[in-house]
């Protein structure tokens, strides 16, 4: 898996993979009762969110270094690349928070950058 230049590890998990649906529906009662539905397609913004297990999707600190650097700029676009080779134009997600996150699996006072960090990564498909 790779983001723009930055190589992923291939177990990241798109943990909200099914919980988007391309159809919005709007519901609406006039003042007789009666149910007005709409709906519509959606063609952007679809949610990605990456994250390991806790037991994989394991990066090195110089990795989430470089993920920061990247998220500083505003409204890049960037290619997400899956291991299927299928790709996806995306830019960072940061409406529910930041969009790159990362926690040290063994805690250190000073971290060298080849020790390993838990990472969340939260995108919007273009």
């Amino acid at each position: 898996m790779q983001l723009d230049d930055i190589v992923l590890p291939d177990d990241l998990l798109w943990v909200n993979e099914f919980d988007w649906n391309p159809v919005e529906q709007n519901l609406e009662r006039t003042l007789t009762g009666a149910l007005l539905v709409q709906e519509g397609m959606l063609s952007h913004g679809r949610s990605i969110v990456l994250s390991g297990n806790g037991e994989a999707g394991w990066v090195s600190r110089i990795t989430v270094k470089n993920l920061f650097a990247l998220s500083k700029a505003a409204n890049k676009t960037m290619t997400l690349t899956f291991a299927d080779n299928s790709q996806v134009s995306v830019i960072f997600d940061r409406s529910n928070g930041a969009a790159v996150q990362a926690q040290q699996v063994l805690p250190f006072a000073y971290p060298k950058d080849s020790e390993e960090y838990l990472l969340t990564l939260r995108l919007l498909a273009l």
